[in-house]
């Protein structure tokens, strides 16, 4: 009988679990409404699909270069000069088989077994897992509403030593808060000074409130940005990301991906080639339309089911809730929620080692409507 590596030992992905048991809910009752995974409700836009169609039937859709295609390279380096007047070359760019993707090849290249890498409390789960399962040591600093749930210079340099990583995310998963532009640039400053690498993760940016957004490479072509057309561009299931890296670091993600993936997949890099067209943005930005209506239903819905503290949502589509007053077993409370009212939310143990027993996230991206029926189902329960 096999015997699992212990690098498999990795806790999971909850969210996955509790969407599981939402579609479980929606297949027996009918009545699930999906407040739990941070994707958008709605399809990749329409030019996109087109895009699609047309390869299908004109392209061999084989395999394609390890990095991408380099139209495609070409089309993400101008998003990032038009964006962030930043030069950012094709040759900088590396196309990869989701964020995800990204992030393992990343982690590969740069990193050995042993070496620190850190990331915030509360953070996105599959860095942590990731890291660990490849043997790193993963550090996570302690954000509050204090810093807005972000690192600071000053944080870092309280450590007894730099890291040999930081993986910062702004728009963050699960508070949705962004870091001042001002502080990523001192953070980026302090990591080139001291050689950590400065992992950026931005694939919400185009999903913002108000709140300005800075990208890593306008201050340092040391650190690395990952994007991806998950979520502003409502591609989450194309699994297509990209990561624009310093010159030391392109062969050896070009070498591990290609014994990774080969290569990513090549129907979503045809298609995702007019996702930054002027037609896809404009439907795009119309979503966003609609998660700033659903942003500020939740500031003023929340607080009267007694759900007032919360992380500021500047970004991205969650809502990250203190439910101490209500549990102590977030695992559990959510699961109770679903069986009581069908309404499926995430446990906040995925994102905090320490604190995630006290907290949940809500997602917002999906309908208006829907999600003020979810807040009335949760009322009700509470």
């Amino acid at each position: 009988m096999a015997t699992p590596s212990s690098r498999s030992n990795v806790e999971p992905f909850h969210v996955m679990e509790v969407l599981g048991a939402a579609a479980e809910r929606q297949r027996t009752h009918g009545d699930a409404i999906f407040l739990c995974a941070g994707q958008p409700s709605t399809p990749a836009p329409q030019a996109v699909r087109d895009a699609a169609v047309a390869a299908l039937s004109g392209e061999v859709l084989g395999y394609t270069e390890a990095t991408g295609i380099l139209p495609l390279r070409e089309a993400i380096a101008a998003h990032h000069r038009t964006t962030y007047d930043v030069a950012v070359d094709p040759a900088d760019v590396i196309v990869m088989t989701g964020s995800s993707g990204a992030f393992t090849t990343l982690f590969l290249a740069a990193f050995e077994a042993g070496d620190q890498v850190a990331m915030t409390r509360p953070g996105y789960p599959a860095y942590r897992n990731t890291l660990a399962a490849l043997g790193c040591e993963v550090l996570e600093l302690d954000c509050g509403p204090e810093t807005r749930y972000q690192p600071t210079v000053a944080m870092l340099e309280a450590l007894p030593q730099p890291p040999k990583g930081l993986i910062v995310a702004s728009p963050a998963n699960p508070t949705g808060t962004i870091i001042d532009p001002d502080e990523l640039a001192a953070i980026a400053r302090w990591c080139e000074q001291v050689g950590c690498l400065l992992i950026s993760d931005e694939i919400y940016h185009g999903v913002t409130f108000g709140r300005p957004v800075a990208s890593a490479w306008q201050t340092s072509r040391e650190s690395v940005v990952v994007g991806s057309v998950s979520k502003y561009f409502s591609m989450t299931g194309w699994r297509l990301g990209w990561a624009i890296v310093p010159e030391s670091l392109r062969r050896p993600m070009e070498v591990l991906t290609q014994n990774l993936n080969i290569c990513p997949p090549a129907i979503t890099q045809y298609a995702a080639l007019v996702a930054f067209s002027p037609a896809a943005k404009e439907e795009l930005d119309s979503h966003v339309q609609r998660y700033a209506v659903n942003r500020d239903l939740l500031l003023r819905r929340l607080p009267e089911l007694g759900l007032g503290s919360f992380a500021p949502p500047d970004g991205a589509f969650y809502a990250w809730c203190d439910i101490s007053h209500l549990t102590d077993d977030s695992v559990q409370w959510c699961q109770d929620v679903l069986a009581a009212t069908g309404v499926a939310l995430t446990p906040g143990v995925d994102f905090d080692t320490a604190h995630g027993r006290q907290w949940m996230r809500l997602s917002f991206a999906g309908g208006t409507e829907e999600i003020d029926e979810a807040l009335d189902r949760l009322q009700h329960f509470l």
